[in-house]
């Protein structure tokens, strides 16, 4: 007797909803006590460099913008870390499904992902919305806690083999420093002459609370190492 294709139907959306929805939210599960893990480290690596801290001026502080986001402040810079609320797979262009890793499992290929964003400070404390941030990295970690960084400097470099690398307290404490140190060394640079030779007469009034002009650490010229990058 042939199958009801309603039943068929049935089957395979059980099936689905059993295997790759149970998977996104075990993910989604593991990702946040990574990230849970991960603000437990940047607190404590604040509390170091405090202690080593005598200058008042020196910002080293952190705010929790709610479950999945935290703001931290180091120097003249801000930190924004924070926890995506959905679970992603690697898109079928990526060489990664040519390892064997991937082949063997395609679970393996579906990642909750962890953003850090780098802004300057004075852009949050004087509220300037026109500011911009940049991405500088990103944790995607895998139903294993196999992972990978995806990011500037260092952080793109050191952790791209997710086969064989698993996430763990020693890693992601080197994750917040490498972080902390690429925000610190990634100057604001002076914008191109052009874009200041005009202003109205509102944005001159607008000096003391917020100049109307984007500031961001890209804007004007780049340097030789971002070029190399």
């Amino acid at each position: 007797m042939k199958k009801n294709p309603i039943e068929n139907n049935r089957a395979q959306i059980l099936q689905v909803l059993l295997d790759k929805s149970a998977l996104k939210q075990d993910i989604a599960d593991d990702a946040e006590k990574v990230f849970s893990s991960l603000k437990t480290h940047i607190k404590n690596e604040l509390l170091e460099l405090q202690k080593k801290i005598t200058d008042k001026r020196i910002r080293l502080s952190f705010k929790e913008k709610g479950e999945f986001e935290i703001h931290v402040f180091i120097g003249s810079d801000v930190l924004v870390f924070t926890l995506h609320n959905n679970v992603f797979r690697l898109p079928d262009s990526n060489a990664l499904w040519g390892t064997s890793y991937f082949k063997e499992n395609e679970n393996n290929g579906y990642f909750g992902v962890i953003y850090i964003y780098n802004f300057l400070a004075e852009s949050f404390i004087q509220n300037r919305l026109n500011d911009s941030g940049y991405l500088i990295g990103r944790i995607l970690v895998n139903h294993e806690r196999h992972f990978m960084v995806e990011g500037k400097g260092t952080l793109g470099q050191l952790f791209q083999d997710p086969q064989q690398m698993e996430l763990n307290d020693k890693i992601i404490g080197l994750i917040v420093q490498l972080s902390f140190h690429y925000a610190l060394t990634f100057d604001l640079l002076v914008p191109p002459f052009h874009l200041m030779e005009e202003l109205s007469v509102a944005q001159i009034n607008q000096i003391g609370d917020e100049l109307n002009l984007k500031t961001a650490k890209r804007l004007g010229f780049k340097r030789l190492a971002e070029d190399s990058e």
